[in-house]
């Protein structure tokens, strides 16, 4: 077969596939297309077959290649897939957690003060956490001086990798249902246990101050991240009427978004923690500072991420990235 005979005689179906894989495409435009693809696949398999590897071959192979990014889809490119991460995908995942986050955060709460003023109203429970000295000791001195002992960005980088294990913790042992409750009332239970040696020496005020700034954030974080995991969990409890295999697969993609997100918004707690918490600023500044990182997350999460959620988002991945979901009737 001569390669130049039918370039001349395949050349205007050639060029009219590459004009439709340019083109925005209606329904008869894609059957075309389609058409098309399918002919130009069946003369490149002739090229090759016939004289091997030539220009003309290279040509149409361009050309399909194209046309076949056009059928299949591409990946977007970097930049793109990190625009939609922050703008879509994580305030969308972030914005389906919202009530699950609030009644976690009450439970915990109601644990924290129920554990602190049970233990701080009997002086033998008291007397059961250690030697008078050494709880005097604590609430004086070594409590506050967990936050001035080290060098404010050792002290932030250490708090920010151990919330950010947590909260990893959190979502990816989330499936058993049992790890992020565990979690949640053994640091309830821990800040009760502080509060109350801290109010039996008359520093619970302290404690409060010393919480708040980089806490507000810190355990909303940690919230967030407990009715992730608990999401997942859900999931392969109920189902619907997906298989378990589907539904943990798609809560796990959206919910390993969360995941990620939560480092960046615990490395700001962190740096409240490390440069705010243990400064010598006015407490009003430093909850005011905790405060406007705390507000900066909900509204993220609220109002950024309800506005990506009504335009269908659910922080998944795309179809084409995902995989096409099996279809039920009914």
């Amino acid at each position: 077969m001569d390669a130049d005979a039918l370039t001349d005689a395949r050349r205007a179906e050639w060029q009219r596939l590459d004009e439709l894989s340019r083109a925005r495409l209606d329904g008869q435009g894609v059957d075309e297309l389609i058409v098309r693809y399918r002919a130009a696949s069946a003369d490149l398999a002739e090229l090759k077959t016939s004289v091997g590897d030539s220009p003309q071959g290279a040509y149409l192979s361009t050309i399909l290649v194209r046309a076949r990014l056009r059928l299949t889809g591409a990946s977007d490119n970097i930049l793109t897939q990190t625009g939609r991460f922050f703008a879509s995908q994580l305030p969308a995942a972030l914005y389906r957690l919202r009530w699950l986050t609030l009644l976690i955060a009450l439970s915990f709460i109601a644990v924290a003060v129920g554990t602190a003023a049970w233990i701080s109203n009997d002086p033998a429970l008291i007397a059961t956490l250690g030697e008078p000295d050494a709880l005097e000791q604590y609430a004086d001195e070594s409590f506050t001086g967990y936050y001035t002992e080290n060098p404010a960005a050792v002290f932030m980088g250490m708090v920010w990798t151990n919330n950010a294990w947590i909260a990893m913790q959190c979502v990816l042992f989330g499936v058993t249902g049992i790890w992020p409750i565990y979690m949640l009332v053994q640091n309830a239970m821990g800040l009760g246990v502080s509060g109350a040696v801290m109010a039996a020496y008359d520093r619970a005020d302290v404690m409060v101050l010393y919480i708040l700034p980089h806490g507000m954030l810190e355990m909303t974080c940690i919230f967030v991240a407990a009715a992730a995991g608990l999401r997942v969990f859900w999931a392969w409890v109920a189902p619907g009427h997906r298989s378990r295999g589907e539904a943990l697969a798609t809560e796990g993609r959206a919910l390993a978004t969360v995941a990620i997100g939560l480092v960046f918004a615990l490395f700001l707690a962190g740096l409240v923690e490390g440069f705010v918490t243990g400064w010598a600023l006015p407490w009003p500044v430093k909850i005011g500072i905790g405060g406007a990182a705390l507000a900066i997350f909900l509204i993220y999460m609220v109002v950024i991420g309800g506005r990506a959620h009504r335009r269908g988002e659910t922080g998944d991945l795309l179809e084409y990235e995902a995989g096409t979901p099996r279809l039920i009737a009914g």
